[in-house]
């Protein structure tokens, strides 16, 4: 747990490292908010083509073997800001932000279902939890670090570099990305140091059962597809639009602030707020689950909570709004620690492969804030609304999952 806890705050430093970078970007490079969110985009979706390749791969080296193999990827990504950085170059940081997200691909392909498997899948939600806690105090350290090293005296650079003109203009561009440079060099040697500190730790192996045993009869229950899991797919769906809505609230919240007319070096800090309220969900799933309340009840109430905090949002304005945006993160807390469970129970020997299959849903986190640039650029909303068009529906269909999805296929055989 200790291990695996350590490497969910990695999960979180790195991940939400993007919700400074996205600002940081737009200063640097003066891109529109569309062009800015290729930095989600380019993370989030080596998710989605990297997951069933990283089951593959840990079929292969084992899940220490691939937990170290990740850690190593994950520090070439991070060095490869620093080539990036001296060539101005916004592709390269893209192809460096991609290689994080594949390492993390891997390593979150092992550890969830690690997490899930090591006790009862009752209380899987209390473990992730914990893991959660670890996850969310990296984010909120991210903005304090990286935003101060990052978007130090952002707003009189942002009009320095409109002022200036060629040659000033790209010396003072070239200042402003190679604050990148120690950061990422730091990062990458203490993700190497910790690749180490795996090899040579134990960290036992965990078989799950090859068949699935019929909670009711007590009969052995033999599948030959993992497409005789409908619920699975639907829990893969809703990882994706739930990644959705955790990125809209925690990395999108700084831009959101900024459209509000509140300046950078306020909103830069909007992410840790998020965050502290998922930490606030995440104690409570703790203590309640699943002493006072199920796994799937939890998620009934983060999810209606999901849908009053975004009408909110929406219904208000200023410093309120943001407060609304921020308890998203309450309201998000526990559907990660609710859904990937539900959504992998009863698969025996198919356990890996559906894991990798729900971690493939953290590509929602691509996708949604490009639509959200959409909607407010292209068809020209208010960006309020267009915010509140973005996330509702993913309220509405974890609402869903969590009353009937997560039941279907199994209602007849399994006690759900």
């Amino acid at each position: 747990m200790i291990m695996i806890c350590a490497l969910f705050f990695i999960f979180g430093f790195v991940t939400w490292a993007n919700g400074t970078l996205i600002p940081f970007f737009k200063l640097s490079f003066g891109l529109t908010d569309f062009q800015a969110f290729f930095v989600t985009f380019s993370s989030y979706m080596a998710y989605f083509f990297l997951a069933l390749p990283s089951s593959w791969i840990l079929k292969k080296t084992g899940f220490k073997n691939g937990l170290v193999l990740g850690m190593l990827i994950l520090g070439v990504g991070s060095l490869l800001f620093i080539p990036a950085a001296k060539s101005n170059s916004f592709p390269l940081f893209l192809t460096g932000i991609f290689i994080q997200g594949s390492a993390l691909a891997l390593l979150q392909t092992a550890a969830n279902p690690y997490l899930t498997i090591i006790g009862p899948i009752e209380s899987a939600a209390k473990r992730i939890s914990f893991a959660g806690i670890c996850n969310k105090t990296a984010g909120i350290l991210v903005p304090i670090i990286m935003g101060t090293l990052f978007l130090k005296n952002a707003a009189a650079i942002e009009k320095q570099i409109e002022a200036a003109t060629g040659i000033e203009k790209e010396q003072l561009l070239q200042e402003v990305l190679g604050r990148v440079n120690m950061p990422y060099i730091v990062l990458a040697v203490i993700f190497c140091l910790f690749a180490l500190l795996i090899k040579f730790t134990h960290l036992p192996e965990v078989q799950v059962e090859e068949d699935v045993v019929d909670e009711a009869s007590g009969e052995v229950v033999h599948h030959k597809s993992i497409f005789q899991f409908p619920h699975l797919f639907l829990g893969a769906f809703c990882i994706f639009v739930y990644v959705a809505a955790e990125v809209m609230a925690g990395d999108i919240i700084g831009v959101y602030g900024k459209e509000l007319g509140i300046s950078a070096d306020i909103s830069k800090f909007f992410t840790a707020l998020t965050l502290s309220g998922m930490l606030l969900g995440y104690i409570a799933g703790i203590i309640a689950i699943p002493k006072y309340i199920s796994q799937q009840k939890a998620l009934r109430i983060c999810a209606v909570l999901g849908i009053i905090f975004s009408i909110a949002a929406y219904a208000t304005g200023g410093y309120t709004s943001v407060t609304f945006i921020a308890l998203l993160g309450l309201a998000n807390s526990l559907m990660w620690p609710a859904i990937f469970p539900l959504g992998i129970s009863h698969l025996g020997k198919f356990t890996k492969t559906g894991s990798a299959i729900m971690i493939m849903g953290i590509a929602g986190g691509a996708i949604w804030p490009m639509i959200y640039a959409w909607l407010k650029d292209n068809l020209q909303l208010d960006f309020q609304l267009a915010y509140c068009i973005a996330v509702l529906p993913c309220y509405l269909y974890i609402l869903y999952f969590a009353v009937s999805g997560h039941k279907a296929g199994l209602k007849k055989r399994y006690s759900a």
